[in-house]
């Protein structure tokens, strides 16, 4: 029991110092370049950012909840699209070493690529802002998901694909009784790094493409001189960031068999 007090307090206690630590280094680096904005100036201006986060004055001028909504509107998208691509594509792989042969030169030229180096290409097929996104975050985000599916296959026991062979399970059978249940938590684990990734990539995305979204917010904000929204904007893109993690650590943990057996 002492020890999961000593535990908690730690958990509370030792971020909080770092905090108070990169509070001052801040200041410092404020003191040190001109017209870098104070931690003071950032929470003033970051208390007029949240005052009214929903508001709308045109098409091109939203609260900063209406720029996080529509980034995370095209995340769920390209995500989407990741999803039912990457999972049938892994389990082929996982599955058939022929497959495997065809499609990982492939995988392992295109998954080093730069999302930076998709936008002008899309761009020019598209001319759209949120299809060019979308597409940008699909192309970039499905590589985790198709790797470790394949790995989650190829975990699955020997014996347990002998008994498939003796009960004389056709394929579909095959996949959802026995490669499905093991490969899950794979799968949900490869979920959770596309979908981090597919934040990366928003960000990066709408700066240079424009439009509504908290990319371009913050790149609007930079050409305005506002540098405090700047930060505001790093930070909110971190905490969305966290909380999209956290979600889906949760969801990955529901379904993964060897956790819950531990539970």
């Amino acid at each position: 029991m002492e020890n999961k007090l000593k535990d908690r307090a730690a958990k509370i206690i030792l971020p909080l110092i770092v905090l108070f630590l990169l509070i001052q280094m801040w200041s410092g680096l404020a003191t040190i370049v001109e017209d870098f904005p104070t931690p003071t100036d950032t929470w003033s201006a970051a208390t007029e950012v949240l005052a009214d986060p929903f508001y709308v004055e045109s098409e091109d001028d939203k609260g900063i909840a209406w720029q996080v909504l529509n980034s995370l509107q095209r995340v769920f998208g390209g995500f989407a699209l990741a999803i039912l691509v990457g999972v049938p594509v892994g389990l082929m792989i996982g599955m058939n070493k022929y497959f495997q042969y065809a499609l990982d030169p492939y995988i392992q030229i295109f998954k080093p690529v730069s999302p930076l180096a998709w936008l002008p290409l899309l761009l020019f097929i598209f001319r759209d802002i949120d299809m060019t996104a979308i597409t940008t975050i699909f192309i970039t985000s499905i590589w985790p998901i198709i790797i470790n599916t394949a790995l989650g296959v190829r975990s699955v026991s020997e014996d347990y694909l002998n008994v498939a062979k003796v009960l004389q399970f056709r394929a579909l059978e095959k996949i959802t009784q026995i490669i499905l249940p093991v490969a899950v938590p794979y799968i949900f684990t490869g979920m959770r790094l596309s979908l981090g990734i597919a934040w990366l990539v928003i960000v990066a995305a709408e700066m240079l493409t424009g439009g509504i979204g908290i990319g371009f917010w913050i790149w609007d904000e930079y050409n305005n001189l506002n540098y405090h929204n700047i930060i505001i904007g790093i930070i909110i893109v971190g905490l969305v960031g966290w909380i999209l993690d956290v979600i889906m650590g949760f969801i990955a943990d529901f379904f993964d068999y060897r956790k819950r057996g531990r539970a």
